[in-house]
């Protein structure tokens, strides 16, 4: 954080324009990627899910460290591909073209995550017309009694993702006659925004659970099972995030339990690279109305939708910022309750709301951390037509670490 800091103070300090810009931390995002994939025991891959991020200083500093990459459409398959010519390449989510699938033929994809019994036709078509033998997962909505809920959830219940389990046999029928399409295993993403590192590790033993009596009742030979991601960041308690440490020990022993558990594959995204981004944006204006104060600053939910789709109040901290070209005092509240908005016509541009400041000034920046996920890849930036904020990508310590 001092090192992100040092520079938005430079960086104001020689400012012509209020300043709003993003700030990634190449270094942190090294260390964390590699204490995550650190904690994982043997018999376990990471994969990052670049629909978290997909700038590509992101994806260089990460490419070294995790096993692939995880891509969810026709256009993040391109991205990767172009940039990262021999990385593995996992292909999940919904809707997918018959381009997209073509393209994932093209492109040496390690396994496609098949969503439905159409989708599973419909690639047998085009595996045969291209003389190709298909690597491809089957991703299973699983009816999961008792499941603990988490904001965002993706299964466990009616939702548009995966094959409902009890149309499975219908899948493995199709798959006897389909002899360009070979089963690895399956996929299952129930669940994001899971902080609880027990629960997570009892979500996972229960879909090996589910994985064996298939196996077992179709005669199935796979060689792993993608578990999916779902690990959460917790915004609203910045202090009490997933226990990686315990989250590690409890795989370890699930994998003691289990000797014969087939290979793990992860696909975190928003948990490898939230932490190492921050919004940057500048008190423009103080403003009271009702008995409410208002800090109104550049950029807002165009820029940064995080607060927005998640429904909490984002925390921040205030870097003053001296530098003041008017001839009149500054605006500024002291032990005040504020609630931050950008420059939208709309009154759902918050971003922060009944947060507590000890002294703020129109001209110091606002700088929100973990907004290295699911934070500019989903605004809808040209609402407005306001311009986009600067994007600043600081160095690892060592000039060559990316590439070691």
């Amino acid at each position: 954080m001092d090192k992100v800091e040092r520079h938005l103070r430079a960086a104001a300090a020689h400012a012509t324009q209020p300043l709003c810009a993003y700030v990634y931390d190449l270094e942190a995002l090294h260390r964390h990627s590699e204490a995550v994939v650190a904690a994982l025991p043997q018999g376990c891959e990471l994969f990052y899910a670049i629909k978290a991020n997909s700038d590509l200083p992101i994806l260089q500093t990460l490419a070294p460290r995790v096993a692939g990459f995880e891509v969810s459409s026709g256009g993040e398959l391109a991205w990767a591909r172009e940039h990262f010519a021999t990385t593995a390449l996992i292909f999940s989510g919904p809707g997918k073209t018959d381009t997209e699938l073509q393209l994932a033929l093209d492109s040496d994809i390690d396994a496609i995550h098949v969503e439905s019994l159409h989708e599973l036709r419909r690639l047998s078509w085009l595996a045969k017309a291209s003389g190709k033998c298909v690597p491809i997962l089957l991703r299973v909505n699983l009816p999961m009694p008792g499941l603990i809920v988490t904001p965002l959830m993706m299964g466990g219940k009616p939702t548009p993702f995966g094959i409902a389990a009890d149309q499975l046999p219908a899948c493995f029928e199709s798959l006897q006659s389909a002899p360009n399409l070979r089963l690895r295993g399956f996929h299952f993403h129930l669940l994001s925004h899971q902080l609880d590192a027990t629960a997570h590790v009892d979500l996972i033993a229960t879909c090996l659970d589910q994985v064996a009596h298939w196996c077992e009742a179709y005669g199935l030979d796979i060689d792993h099972v993608n578990v999916g991601g779902g690990i959460g960041v917790n915004y609203r308690q910045p202090q009490q995030q997933f226990d990686l440490v315990a989250f590690g020990e409890g795989l370890r022993r699930l994998r003691e339990s289990q000797p014969d558990m087939p290979r793990l594959r992860f696909e975190c995204g928003r948990y490898i690279t939230a932490a190492c981004g921050y919004y940057a944006m500048e008190v423009l204006d103080i403003k009271h109305a009702f008995g409410g104060a208002f800090l109104v600053a550049r950029g807002g939910t165009h820029h940064f939708r995080t607060p927005y789709a998640q429904n909490h109040s984002h925390p921040f901290h205030i870097l003053p910022v001296e530098r003041w070209p008017y001839p009149w005092p500054r605006p500024e509240l002291h032990d005040a309750v504020v609630n931050v908005v950008g420059q939208l016509c709309t009154p759902k541009d918050l971003l922060a709301f009944d947060a507590r400041v000890d002294r703020v000034r129109a001209g110091d920046l606002l700088v929100f951390p973990y907004a290295g996920a699911y934070a500019w890849h989903i605004s809808h930036h040209d609402f407005l037509r306001h311009p986009h904020p600067q994007n600043w990508y600081l160095p690892m310590e060592h000039a060559n670490a990316a590439n070691e």
